[in-house]
């Protein structure tokens, strides 16, 4: 069995956040992330990306909103700790067995040939969008 470490990271802000006054347009900046994955069910963490790309924008203030345009992929927050990763996996694995019979695999109910009910049914669980607040940049 591997040794994980026992910490966690936290980001504490060296000020304390200020009220914000909000004025002129409402700005909408965009960007797509392409995001490749080697197995059937992979953890990929895109935080310093998602946290580059605000930084690159400019934007000082407002919300980040993620989603995705994949129906077997998923986005959530949670801690970036090796052990909780692997108990991550391995309740999806648990809780949405791949080799079930699911209907969406059965060429008598299902036109879906790619027999991927199970990634289907994980992303529904975990969610494909989060919000994010922008404060201080």
């Amino acid at each position: 069995m591997e040794l994980h470490s026992k910490s966690s990271s936290v980001t504490l802000r060296e000020t304390p956040v200020q009220a914000a006054s909000v004025s002129g347009p409402l700005v909408v900046y965009s960007e797509s992330l392409l995001v490749q994955s080697d197995n059937r069910i992979e953890l990929v963490d895109i935080t310093d990306v998602v946290m580059e790309r605000i930084r690159q924008s400019n934007v000082r203030e407002g919300l980040a909103s993620l989603w995705l345009m994949h129906t077997t992929c998923a986005l959530f927050i949670n801690e970036a700790q090796k052990a909780l990763h692997v108990d991550i996996l391995r309740v999806l694995e648990q809780v949405v067995d791949r080799d079930a019979e699911w209907m969406h695999n059965d060429p008598r109910h299902s036109d879906c040939d790619r027999m991927n009910a199970d990634a289907h049914l994980r992303a529904m669980l975990l969610g494909h969008s989060v919000t994010l607040q922008i404060s201080s940049g």
